[in-house]
């Protein structure tokens, strides 16, 4: 019962439907008539409002004893969802077994920030921690009017509420609910998103009293997916429907001017959407409407390509103008250290744009019917998704339902929300329910990128050779040139292609760790987008949004200050961390690695086949994540084999060690694909990567043979997440160990066999 709820059939009332759930109003202390009134009043069934002030917009108990779980985000992979069961349970003192847990659907469950920042457990976790814990007061302060007996004298074990001095005075969940909801007021911040927090009087349990928080329980929805028991975004159909397909320019920024509908009158039911730069196809059939988009002659505009000569990406970076400048972090006079610095240090480090290449590209369905829109979709933010649909389709919001389904995966602003807004105006135009698919080289090559950056560092040091000074700064295109979820029209292809004005936006980061140098400054430039409307080269976030490049080049460059000085890496590093766990993890990892303390590089190697290790650390939103790298490198043909990662991760409590180890591993290997292979190219018209060879990822025959993690568990820390802050030290940790093996010193992802060979020659 503990996996993912499929609620493409489902409301929150025909859940409770078969058993029903409680009614309670909050107040004063509960007598049994007041009790017996109150269950009384509500015995209509009137249906409180999925509001996030109400704690039935987050917990139902059910007739038979099962519970509910209505949750706002959603699971990209991770497991999400076998986590939040074990803190419904925990704090509901009900078994794991008997919780479900509905997510990513905005028809039950109010808006929580959808999948994001590794906010599954940080913020949406807590939240329904705070919701169980004000669910089971509440249930105990019904039991004890029920049983005449004081609620500090009763005891919940499985959904039995008993006197602790009385067994025989007993009662269960079930037999308290008279099929109603809850009707519980709780005490909400007015913001939703990740942010949104609303408590009851509650407190939650003390974590030496959790029975099921910390257990390694596996999920159950791996074996439906691998053996394809399970339905997909791609396998939703319903009733009327037709199929679509979109029609993206050669060169972008061109837009249609003349459209031949009649080059495809020969293909039975095709018809032609165009709206401005909006250009699509639907046919009742999907090969149909895939050979009516091939076939639909098109006069496209003239314009001039837009972007640069890809080898000139770079350079084009570092003279662009600054659109924004922040410094984040500063602290001494760093100027002064510099001009008195006995030597400086300086590096510069590249990253490319990136793309999401899921498995397969995005696919949404929309269904317009009695004023009422219903979207199938892989996103992970559906309540942003139906945000976006209202204003696209100019309906009220509450009109919209958006269901996610599980599709090729996400990490970030991938073309799902695009796909789901292309549909809805489809759908719209023809007056049918409209599936749509993007076709691989739409997937790979117009998905939201992540930035292409540069970064520069340097240190200044004194006689004796301490680091008296730091600076860091990174300049490249904003990770939020289109915002992180489709709320917005501005934000889509849709909106794009239909003229909605744009707002570009501005953001990037700094290295978060704990280096406490004297004097120390990091910040960050953005620079304008290649093109304002419709880019395939458009930039928003990518897994870790910004991180991996910012600490590629942040712990390399730790590193090429320790070889300077002549001094190990681990041992520099401690040298210079002020916060106890971050030496935690980093000193876990060496343990665990069995780190051998010396300088890099590496002095004993000869022949064609050389060995490293490295290692990298960052924190990311409170977690602490070491990350120690060892690989071999093939000096004959560049090719790098990452086979062992050791990684010590403290993200707080531990909720699912199970879990947690897969969601490292998961991004470990990813890490990897980014690290060694993974590079947008493009021309001056289009992106040129749009499919797996020319945009080649990890493949199986090169994934890690070996992933230790180590876990520090802190029940007395609030969980910071654990999505992605273990990606973000990969690629330094591989740029680390292959200067350890070689003394060549890499500042360009990826490293490809090309671009290894030619350094090493």
């Amino acid at each position: 019962m503990t996996k993912f709820e499929s609620t493409s059939s489902l409301s929150r009332r025909s859940v409770l439907l078969g058993g029903g759930a409680l009614v309670v109003s909050v107040g004063a202390a509960m007598t049994l008539d007041t009790m017996m009134s109150m269950q009384a009043a509500y015995a209509q069934g009137a249906k409180p409002p999925l509001t996030p002030d109400q704690l039935s917009s987050y917990i139902a108990v059910n007739a038979d004893g099962t519970v509910a779980a209505y949750f706002g985000k959603m699971d990209m992979g991770h497991g999400l969802h076998v986590a939040i069961a074990q803190i419904v349970a925990d704090e509901l003192d009900v078994p794991f077994k008997a919780v479900k847990v509905y997510m990513g659907d905005t028809g039950t469950s109010v808006n929580q920030g959808g999948a994001s920042g590794s906010t599954g457990i940080q913020l949406g976790g807590k939240q329904m921690r705070m919701a169980s814990a004000e669910a089971r007061r509440v249930l105990v302060e019904m039991a004890a009017g029920l049983l005449s007996v004081p609620a500090d004298k009763l005891a919940v074990n499985d959904g039995v509420v008993s006197a602790t001095d009385d067994k025989a005075k007993r009662i269960s969940y079930a037999e308290m609910i008279g099929g109603k909801y809850f009707n519980v007021q709780l005490d909400w911040n007015k913001q939703y998103g990740n942010t949104l927090y609303a408590p009851g009087k509650a407190q939650p349990k003390n974590p030496k009293d959790h029975k099921v928080v910390g257990q390694p329980i596996k999920r159950e929805d791996v074996a439906p997916k691998v053996f394809c028991q399970g339905d997909f975004c791609t396998d939703i159909k319903v009733p009327g429907m037709v199929h679509g397909r979109m029609i993206r320019p050669a060169v972008a920024g061109s837009v249609p001017v003349k459209v031949d509908e009649a080059s495809i009158k020969d293909i039975a039911g095709a018809k032609v959407v165009w709206d401005k730069g909006f250009l699509g196809v639907v046919a009742n059939k999907e090969w149909d409407a895939i050979k009516a988009a091939e076939k639909l002659k098109v006069e496209w505009s003239q314009v001039d390509a837009p972007f640069p000569e890809q080898a000139q990406l770079y350079d084009h970076i570092r003279k662009a103008p600054v659109r924004k400048r922040e410094v984040e972090k500063q602290n001494g006079d760093v100027d002064a250290a510099f001009a008195s610095a006995a030597k400086v240090i300086e590096a510069e480090y590249e990253w490319p744009f990136q793309s999401h290449a899921s498995m397969g590209p995005a696919c949404a369905l929309v269904e317009i019917k009695d004023g009422n829109v219903t979207c199938w979709s892989g996103t992970q933010k559906s309540h942003f998704v139906q945000l976006g649909l209202a204003a696209t389709l100019g309906v009220p919001v509450e009109k919209v339902r958006v269901i996610h389904k599980t599709g090729p995966g996400s990490y970030g602003r991938n073309d799902a929300d695009d796909c789901a807004s292309d549909a809805a105006v489809l759908a719209k135009a023809v007056g049918k329910p409209v599936r749509l698919q993007y076709m691989r080289d739409q997937g790979t090559g117009w998905d939201p990128k992540g930035p292409a950056s540069i970064h520069k560092a340097r240190a200044a040091l004194d006689a004796s050779g301490k680091v008296i000074a730091y600076e860091f700064f990174s300049k490249g295109f904003s990770r939020v040139d289109v915002d992180t979820n489709g709320s917005k029209p501005q934000d889509t292809l849709a909106g794009q292609t239909q003229g909605v004005a744009l707002k570009s936006g501005d953001g990037f980061g700094i290295p978060a760790e704990s280096y406490a140098f004297d004097n120390k400054r990091a910040g960050w430039e953005t620079i304008p987008p290649l093109l304002d409307r419709s880019s395939p080269l458009r930039s928003s976030h990518l897994r870790d949004p910004v991180g991996p490049q910012i600490h590629f080049a942040s712990e390399s460059f730790i590193d090429e200050v320790a070889a300077a000085v002549n001094a190990d890496p681990i041992e520099f590093r401690l040298r210079h961390i002020k916060e106890a766990r971050d030496v935690a993890v980093i000193k876990a990892a060496a343990e665990k690695a069995k780190w051998d303390t010396r300088p890099s590089p590496r002095k004993d190697q000869t022949g064609s086949k050389v060995s490293g290790r490295g290692i990298a650390y960052s924190q990311r939103n409170g977690t602490r994540v070491a990350v120690i790298a060892e690989v071999d490198i093939d000096r004959s043909t560049g090719k790098i084999f990452a086979r062992k990662f050791t990684v010590a991760h403290d993200c707080g409590q531990l909720i699912n060690p199970d879990g947690l180890v897969k969601c490292v591993e998961g991004n470990i290997v990813q890490g990897v694909s980014r690290t060694l292979w993974e590079e947008v190219t493009f021309d001056k018209k289009a992106v040129t990567s749009v499919d797996w060879i020319s945009y080649p990822i990890l493949d199986i025959t090169e994934t890690p043979g070996q992933v230790d993690v180590v876990i520090i568990n802190h029940p007395e820390i609030a969980p910071s997440g654990a999505g992605e802050p273990s990606i973000r030290p990969v690629a330094a940790a591989i740029a680390n160990a292959i200067f350890d093996a070689t003394g060549v010193r890499i500042r360009r992802v990826p490293f490809s066999p090309e671009r290894v060979k030619a350094a090493l020659s």
